[in-house]
């Protein structure tokens, strides 16, 4: 499975991702709102990479795609894909020297269109730490409405946090047209 868009690849992971994905993935700063800890290992990642190099991107689970820019790798996107297979949960990482340059944007913009248009989903999902404005702005910013805040929710890293859930319809994506895109 291979997604491309003018300036990025997004496609399967590859064992050789493995280095570049455990260095941002231990970045305190990519860490922060995640459910990991930084430092990531190595071997975490390789053991990541194995998983998600073998999921099946049609079946139900987690699928992540490995997002490519210049022949480098500077983030990820995940896609949850739920048991019926008319909605799924999204997520996106970025490594912090690729932040900025608006990939983030058109890596999870280039997925909601595969999901809408080519899988024909009905909604998509995503969370965030209610502290992640950046996160918060880019799902607005592609058509996601907030549809929730739910106060002190999350045992994360030591501390309660505040989550904010955002949704968009496929008819709600198809209605924008080329605005968003």
């Amino acid at each position: 499975m291979r997604l491309t868009t003018e300036r990025l690849l997004l496609r399967p992971f590859t064992a050789a991702d493995a280095p570049a994905f455990a260095e941002y993935r231990s970045d305190p700063e990519v860490a922060r709102y995640q459910g990991w800890e930084a430092p990531f290992s190595l071997a975490q990642a390789e053991e990541f990479v194995r998983d998600v190099a073998a999921a099946d991107p049609t079946a139900p689970g987690w699928y992540q795609f490995a997002v490519e820019a210049d022949g480098v790798l500077v983030g990820d996107v995940g896609v949850g894909l739920h048991e019926n297979r008319m909605q799924a949960d999204i997520g996106y990482t970025l490594a912090t020297a690729h932040q900025g340059r608006g990939y983030a944007t058109e890596a999870v913009r280039r997925v909601l269109a595969y999901l809408f248009e080519v899988r024909g989903l009905h909604r998509l999902s995503a969370e965030c730490d209610a502290r992640n404005i950046r996160s918060a702005r880019l799902l607005t910013r592609l058509g996601f409405r907030q549809e929730g805040h739910r106060v002190s929710s999350t045992w994360l890293k030591g501390e309660w946090t505040d989550d904010l859930l955002f949704g968009l319809l496929a008819v709600e994506w198809r209605a924008a047209g080329d605005s968003r895109r």
